[in-house]
């Protein structure tokens, strides 16, 4: 699928390498069709890692995508170089007054802390407020996904006894619905979170419909309003090596980190970690921009 994307983004030429189709400006607006316009407002503190790892898993749909990517104005982290974000990155003030067929919004590393205390709350509401006239379906991504839920629905988050760490089982509960067409009854996926939204909550909202689920993970997707909203909690993006390199990272800081479950061949950290999860993580959003974005969006935006 074509993605496109500004020409010196260092993940096209990464991706590429993949043979993973991208395309520049130049060659987009010789194509006579209208590209679904995705919004990415990635929170992630490796922001450059995260934008290839989503890049790769929008890959697969021959739909094109005109991708935007968002950072907030109310904090800057200091993992990504500012000559990164200032090339590639806009702000929510950049384009408030635009609509887009989709949004994601990341994960990121404030899970511990109460929604109102993280940084950028209040654009990030705002964000999401806008989200409900200005997009047809966002996809909110791990602790993006917390924050969709209390936003929208008031459904607060809990801390975990021991972190979710690794790759875990899943199954479908709800084979009808398009967002899991195509998945097998059980399903891997990644998580890495102290936090979770408790099933019985979710459940309880009407407005929320549970789709798959992990007896040790928790609520793994859940959607409201037909797919106008959509809340994933763990990290099908991810690829093969990030929770290695998360685990590794804890460990030399000497924090109390267990190996990652479901990762490592018999869980010896010194061997290639297995990659279990990628044809699922593919489908899901394939199926969200085919279903809920392409299916679901006006032709005209104005």
């Amino acid at each position: 699928m074509p993605i496109k994307v500004q020409s010196d983004l260092p993940a096209k030429k990464i991706l590429e390498d993949e043979n993973i189709f991208m395309m520049d400006e130049t060659r987009a607006m010789h194509q006579d069709i209208r590209p679904l316009r995705i919004a990415i407002l990635n929170l992630m503190p490796l922001k450059e890692d995260t934008e290839i790892q989503l890049l790769r898993s929008l890959s697969n749909t021959p739909l094109q995508l005109d991708v935007t990517f968002l950072t907030t104005s109310t904090y800057v982290g200091h993992n990504t170089a500012t000559s990164h974000l200032d090339k590639f990155y806009l702000t929510f003030e950049d384009v408030k007054e635009k609509r887009f067929d989709g949004l994601i919004i990341t994960g990121a590393p404030v899970e511990m802390m109460e929604f109102e205390e993280v940084a950028y709350w209040n654009e990030l509401t705002q964000i999401m407020e806008w989200s409900k006239t200005h997009v047809t379906s966002t996809l909110h991504v791990c602790w993006g996904a917390q924050a969709g839920l209390y936003y929208h629905f008031g459904l607060k988050k809990r801390i975990m006894p021991h972190k979710v760490f690794g790759i875990y089982e899943h199954k479908v509960l709800i084979r009808r619905e398009p967002l899991v067409r195509g998945f097998d009854d059980y399903f891997f996926a990644p998580h890495s979170r102290h936090t979770e939204v408790a099933k019985a909550d979710i459940a309880d909202c009407s407005a929320l419909t549970i789709l798959a689920e992990s007896e040790e993970a928790g609520v793994f997707l859940c959607m409201a309003g037909d797919g106008k909203q959509v809340f994933l909690m763990g990290h099908p993006e991810y690829d093969r090596v990030t929770l290695d390199k998360e685990y590794k990272r804890d460990l030399a800081k000497g924090m109390d980190i267990q190996v990652p479950k479901n990762y490592y061949p018999q869980d010896d950290a010194d061997k290639r970690p297995n990659l279990m999860w990628r044809a699922h993580a593919n489908t899901l959003y394939s199926n969200w921009i085919n279903y809920y974005v392409y299916q679901a969006t006006p032709y005209d935006f104005e």
